[in-house]
């Protein structure tokens, strides 16, 4: 080759290395009580980003499902084709435990080990997470009706993974879907008009069109309708337990700007076969159970996102050269990395604090089960909606060829917006918070008893805890104010974790950057006079 084509300067492949776990990570796995989980974490976060299964991710995203609706007779058969790759990467992630195994597992801290899991492991591929956040999910909601949970709940956690379709109680292990929203109505569920008409033999049967039903291929589905007392909670399988099909019919699947390796569809309910979950004229407080668990999730994915935002955008740093120096000795670098890597600290760590939260509720513990309440609403909102701004920034480190789908940062960039979508929008998740201050004394209490546990330490956390004390105290055009309200919640609990637990020179800057009066705005805008070499080690790409 001609001496132009020398390749010099490029960055090494990032591919084999360890970039989805991180110290903060780690240090909170063994914080919430799932410190023997760890090897598991480590070997799950090299497995998904090997050679093979960045391929089959790659694969199952470039190559979407496609729905058949009918056979060559014209026949309906109503199925999603996916590529084995898919199938690859579902049975991967049931084996490990990342669906509704937890809930089956005696072990203290399983729930905070499965989400450390679904962080290392989903570098590999998002869109097959959602399936499994909702079988994860959909284990509380059915626990509000003890004769489907015992029929369901063994197959909802065993860890085998069967693609194909027949009668749900035939199998060796189910998946289970979500299906809610209408076109009326969106997030505002009561608007449904789906009916659900009660028969001799206990089932209802259910009429009606739903505008997104998540992973349509699952063989069963917790869906809302309206019944004789009102909107309830239903489910609904794919596949009736004498082995013929309900009737439940897919119409289209949706074009989405991202997770194209997972199917969303639209579902036709003509008279379907379902059976109550809950009390009836209950369907949003008992589907809310599910709806808390992805929300878990979908804080999860955000925690996620940024570390590998943050693990790309150092790894470039580190390898390439610009004006006579590392990208990484450069000042105006050090200050967008140590910016980018202090938001992966502080949500590693809150989200293995909910995490704990979450494994310590379903053991019993009421004042944990408060905190969750509050402190995952605000948290899904705020890390949710922090994700794509920071997935734009860690791209720009990469310049041009960050812009270039073989960097893997475009796949990221698609993905950041829907989890600030899913499960609730930025303005439903905050308007949920202020719901919890109107409605919910004892979930606030432990929330700012959470908060007050780092006072005394620094006068800028103890300054802003103040600042909120005042805004919550004044009740005036509260949903105005309600991002800035729960914004605030969400910065106070990370720094609250972080001068408790974190590192102390990622500690520092979070407070001054984030806590303090004049912090700036965007990436890059940190100080000067913090350890960002402190910072930077932590955020360092082993391997």
């Amino acid at each position: 080759m001609a001496a132009t084509h020398d390749v010099t300067n490029q960055v090494p492949p990032i591919v084999g290395r360890d970039i989805s776990t991180s110290p903060a990570l780690l240090e909170g796995l063994r914080r919430e009580g799932a410190g023997w989980a760890e090897t598991e974490v480590r070997e799950l976060a090299l497995l998904g980003n090997s050679a093979a299964w960045q391929e089959a991710g790659r694969l199952a995203n470039d190559h979407p499902p496609v729905l058949r609706t009918h056979d060559r007779y014209g026949n309906r058969v109503d199925e999603v084709d996916y590529l084995p790759q898919y199938h690859d990467l579902m049975r991967t992630a049931v084996e490990h435990g990342l669906h509704g195994a937890p809930w089956t597992d005696a072990r203290e801290g399983a729930h905070v080990a499965r989400a450390a899991k679904v962080i290392a492991w989903g570098v590999a591929d998002a869109g097959h997470l959602c399936p499994i956040s909702m079988t994860y999910a959909v284990v509380p909601a059915l626990r509000t009706t003890p004769d489907l949970a015992a029929q369901y709940e063994p197959l909802l956690t065993n860890n085998v993974y069967e693609s194909q379709l027949r009668a749900p109680l035939d199998k060796g292990g189910l998946i289970a879907g979500m299906s809610m929203t209408e076109k009326q109505g969106g997030s505002d569920v009561r608007a449904n008009t789906t009916r659900a008409v009660p028969t001799a033999d206990g089932s209802y049967r259910l009429t009606g069109h739903k505008w997104f039903t998540s992973a349509p291929m699952s063989d069963l589905f917790l869906t809302l309708a309206q019944a004789p007392g009102g909107l309830s909670c239903f489910l609904v399988p794919r596949v009736l337990p004498d082995g013929t099909r309900n009737a439940f019919f897919l119409q289209r699947l949706k074009d989405k700007l991202g997770n194209k390796s997972n199917a969303s569809g639209e579902v036709e309910y003509d008279n379907a076969c379902g059976w109550l979950v809950g009390d009836e004229g209950r369907g949003v407080a008992t589907i809310i159970e599910m709806v808390n668990m992805t929300r878990l999730d979908c804080s999860l994915m955000a925690a996620g996102g940024m570390r590998l935002n943050v693990a790309h955008a150092v790894h470039h740093a580190t390898h390439r050269s610009a004006f006579g120096a590392r990208l990484l000795d450069q000042p105006a670098m050090i200050n967008v990395l140590a910016d980018l890597a202090i938001d992966s600290e502080a949500a590693s760590t809150v989200i293995m604090r909910i995490a704990g939260a979450v494994d310590r509720a379903t053991r019993g513990d009421e004042a944990e089960k408060a905190f969750r309440r509050v402190a995952l609403s605000v948290t899904k909102y705020y890390l949710c909606k922090r994700l794509a701004p920071h997935t734009v920034e860690a791209l720009e480190c990469l310049g041009g060829n960050g812009y270039v789908e073989d960097s893997g940062l475009p796949r990221l960039y698609r993905e950041a917006p829907l989890i600030s979508i899913w499960e609730g929008s930025g303005n439903v998740a905050a308007l949920d918070t202020l719901r919890a201050l109107g409605r919910e004394p004892a979930a606030v209490e432990a929330f700012l008893a959470e908060l007050a546990l780092a006072s005394g330490i620094d006068p800028r956390y103890d300054d802003a805890l103040a600042l909120l004390h005042k805004e919550i105290a004044d009740l005036d055009e509260m949903p105005f104010r309600a991002r800035r309200i729960v914004e605030r919640m969400a910065l106070l609990l990370q720094g609250s974790l972080l001068i408790r637990h974190g590192n102390h020179a990622v500690a520092d800057a979070f407070v001054a950057s984030r806590l303090a009066e004049h912090s700036g705005v965007a990436y890059g805008t940190l100080p000067t006079g913090l350890d960002t070499a402190a910072i930077l080690a932590r955020a360092a790409v082993s391997g």
